[in-house]
């Protein structure tokens, strides 16, 4: 147990953890003690002085060690000749601490007048205007007038591109090192620094590119000044012009809670429209952190390119309809269809979407499929996470098992809690075919080859001592007996180099690895999909699964397809041969953006984004979540799970489609391990740590930073529902010769239609490429950065060439979602171009 010490602050008796500091204790009791350089997520380093108070100890007797006492039997206390700072004084018995004498009023009046001798005056012009905390504090605790002559500040840079996300203002940067410090202390990628001293002191990038992090933009939150923006929001509204709406990040499996910042203006031609995304605190999710895709990736849901109508195709070519027509020739149409109805739909719809597919389809006796290269959905809702499950708790006693995924370009702010839990002490297992960013913090790095990731984790559950896996020498004895003894012990396994049938086989291993070491059925235990879209867990909740590896003989074989928010055809345009051999197959799509799969089309139904309307996404640690309304839907959109009802209705089924919180009911009544959620009970909110401020006043903003303090729920985690495991199918590729290898491998930022309308993003997603060894390299004849040729599942494609020495001799690595369709591994040629000049 950990001790507690008790001290009065500002006349207040506090209760608190030994070595909690001042600052900290006295926002827990709700006294205010101002900060700049302070953040309660990084070490202290008390360079800005403002926190300074008044400090009392008592006075203790060098002969017996015990408090002197005064006449009235209470300890006499004595204080310093000097104020203490109080986010680097760390609280112990008996202190009194003074916050609002003339001493600390006089001390941060004089702190806030020397910040302010070379800061701009230019509140009115200022991004962060409303919500700064020198601007608050200054009303607060400063001078109302300088003794400082104007004609001696110092004027420097205004726009300074950091890169081409962030910019800096020279002249507004009080020298508080939040930013640089996040960079080092929390994602451990210092990409940005201090330069020169003094009043010549700077912040500036050693990256190339500029400011080269995942998780630039949270420096723009914790900045206490306007001196970082964002090259979205600049200058872009006044943050009280502002309303905020609650939503969950649609990019990756992790559920980041965010808020977006919407408001009406001329400038749009009188449209609502979102301003930017900020991260609402979810301490068991997220915490106050998001990464950039999160943050940026969300403009193609404002893309011209959205599709406003329905569409029918009328003599070859897709004409405008009304909805009545293209829904009821939809429906005659699946009735006709019967058991003869596939549909396909993709972990980028709400639980609401897919539960209303499903009902569609199965009413008529037809298949809903899930639209996914990877499997084990199923496992997790088996031995996955249990309720508790928080990767911030994890530390010493507890293993982290890493297979088959780099989820620095995966799920960024998994790769953040992780890289933590194993700073605190918990024993990470990085198990890859390819080195990543995760194993810089890795107690045990397991390497095998391609096509081996099943049998190494099996080997992992029989073998204690050195093993031999996969004809590759490969020592996972130490590993293997970390994770057995550990306490507690997670799996979080991907899809880098594998497809549907791979990731089957490694999510069995992972799972018979944790039924084997018994580390299933409590919190911090358990198996953790890291899945392509950010509600694949929930489509697999929803009782959706994926075709088989080769998709063809289904699709050939159906009298009706029903795609919603996929696109097989542009992921695999092989599949659009095997579909044009049936011309007979009525075809309807669903989507946001007229897809190749949708220009295909027989008809094409308009979609509302995840930001115009409500629901519930599932994350990879199963968490449900709900999401609201930012902005308002485009004009003849509607939500996918209402279309679904508009058809069942019209085909003389009854599915709700007016209210997605009645969907959702179903869903509670019909889904076992949703039975008792509502949407009520996923808007339930806790106390959490730290305090962050939001609304109007946002008391916290100069603690903690602008993350939006959470209002409209944390969501709940799922129970587990354990069945019978299915035995480990052992997957092994094998290439006879000297042929190359190409395996998936994703990229956080690529050319995928939720991501690339984003115009902000295209310098970091960059063109198409492949990456080689430089041995395979010089035996093809390819130089670095060079175009080639590929034939892969004989299309041929071009791509640029990239050398480096970590890819597998024999392999080609190529990007998923960048414009070559791969979907596991195959044999790829490849053939020297013409050397680009850079």
């Amino acid at each position: 147990m950990t001790k507690l010490v008790s001290l009065t602050i500002d006349g207040k008796q506090v209760t608190v953890p030994e070595g909690t500091l001042f600052v900290d204790a006295a926002k827990r009791v709700g006294i205010d003690i101002p900060v700049f350089c302070y953040h309660p997520k990084m070490e202290p380093v008390g360079m800005c002085r403002m926190c300074l108070v008044d400090v009392g100890r008592p006075m203790i007797d060098r002969a017996t060690g015990q408090p002197v006492m005064d006449e009235n039997g209470a300890p006499k206390i004595q204080f310093g000749a000097k104020l203490d700072t109080a986010c680097t004084t760390p609280v112990s018995e008996g202190m009194v601490v003074i916050g609002a004498s003339d001493k600390v009023k006089a001390a941060r009046k004089d702190i806030v007048e020397f910040i302010l001798t070379s800061h701009p005056l230019d509140c009115p012009v200022c991004d962060k205007g409303g919500e700064c905390p020198l601007q608050n504090l200054t009303m607060a605790y400063g001078p109302g007038e300088t003794r400082f002559l104007y004609d001696d500040k110092l004027h420097l840079a205004k726009q300074v591109p950091l890169g081409e996300l962030i910019y800096l203002d020279r002249e507004r940067c009080i020298q508080c090192g939040r930013c640089v410090r996040f960079q080092d202390e929390i994602v451990d990628d210092p990409v940005i620094g201090f330069f020169n001293r003094g009043r010549s002191l700077e912040i500036v990038t050693h990256s190339d590119p500029g400011f080269d992090s995942v998780f630039s933009g949270n420096t723009t939150d914790i900045c206490p000044v306007g001196a970082l923006t964002t090259a979205d929001f600049r200058f872009g509204a006044r943050p009280w012009e502002l309303k905020s709406t609650s939503s969950i990040c649609s990019q990756c499996p992790v559920g980041c809670n965010i808020t977006f910042n919407v408001r009406r203006e001329a400038a749009s031609g009188g449209k609502t429209v979102i301003k930017r995304v900020m991260p609402r605190q979810n301490e068991t999710v997220n915490e106050i952190w998001i990464c950039d895709k999160g943050r940026f990736g969300y403009h193609y849901t404002e893309s011209d390119d959205r599709l406003t109508t329905p569409l029918i195709r009328k003599n070859g070519e897709l004409t405008p309809a009304s909805w009545d027509e293209a829904l009821g020739l939809v429906a005659s149409r699946f009735s006709a269809a019967g058991e003869g109805l596939l549909t396909l739909g993709s972990g980028r719809l709400s639980n609401e979407d897919l539960f209303n597919l499903r009902q569609l389809t199965e009413g008529v006796k037809g298949k809903a499929a899930l639209y996914t290269h990877m499997a084990g959905g199923d496992l997790t809702a088996q031995v996955g996470v249990a309720p508790g499950t928080d990767f911030g708790e994890m530390g010493k006693g507890t293993a982290i098992l890493v297979a088959a995924s780099d989820l620095y370009e995966e799920a960024p702010i998994w790769f953040l809690r992780i890289k933590q839990a194993a700073e605190r002490g918990a024993t990470l297992i990085v198990a890859n075919a390819r080195p990543t960013k995760l194993e810089a913090y890795a107690s045990h790095v397991i390497r095998y080859r391609y096509g081996a990731e099943a049998e190494t984790i099996a080997a992992m559950t029989v073998d204690r001592g050195p093993t031999t896996v996969a004809g590759h020498p490969s020592s996972v004895a130490d590993a293997s007996k970390a994770f057995a003894e550990a306490e507690n012990a997670v799996i979080l396994f991907g899809s880098d180099g594998l497809g549907l049938e791979g990731s089957q086989a490694l999510s069995a291993a992972c799972a018979n690895l944790l039924v084997a070491t018994r580390h299933v059925g409590r919190a911090n235990n358990g198996l953790v999909g890291v899945w392509s879209r950010a509600n694949d867990q929930g489509a697999w909740d929803m009782g959706l699964r994926p075709l088989t590896v080769d998709r063809r003989p289904e699709l050939q074989s159906a009298k009706a397809i029903y795609v919603v928010a996929a696109d097989p055809f542009g992921d695999d345009p092989g599949l659009l041969a095997t579909f044009n051999l049936q011309p007979a197959t009525f075809l309807v799509v669903q989507d946001l953006f007229l897809t190749e799969t949708a220009r295909r089309a027989d008809v094409v139904l308009p979609a509302q984004a995840f930001t115009e309307r409500e629901g519930a996404y599932t994350s990879g640690e199963r968490r449900v979540q709900r999401f609201y309304p930012a902005a308002p839907a485009r004009p003849d959109t509607w939500p996918d799970f209402a279309i679904t009802a508009q058809i069942a209705q019209k085909m003389g089924s009854i599915l709700e489609g007016r209210v997605p919180a009645a969907v959702f009911t179903q869903i509670a009544a019909t889904v076992a391990a949703y039975a008792g959620l509502s949407y009520r009970k996923l808007a339930e909110t806790n106390d959490q740590w730290p305090s962050v401020g939001s609304g109007v006043r946002r008391k916290g903003l100069y603690f903690s930073g602008t993350a939006y303090e959470n209002k409209q729920g944390v969501g709940i985690h799922l129970p587990l529902s354990p069945t019978p495991l299915p035995p480990v199918n052992m997957q092994s590729f094998h290439l006879q010769g000297e042929g190359l290898l190409a395996v998936p491998v994703t990229c956080l930022y690529d050319r995928g239609q939720t991501v690339y309308p984003s115009a902000l993003l295209h310098q970091r997603i960059g063109e198409v490429w492949v990456a080689l060894h430089p041995a395979d390299a010089e035996r093809l004849g390819v130089v670095a950065n060079s175009r080639v040729s590929l034939t892969l599942g004989g299309a041929e494609f071009d791509a640029t060439a990239r050398l480096d020495e970590s890819v597998p001799q024999g392999v080609a690595l190529i990007p998923r979602s960048m414009g070559i369709p791969i979907n596991g591994p195959e044999a790829v040629e490849i053939r020297a171009g013409e050397r680009v000049v850079l």
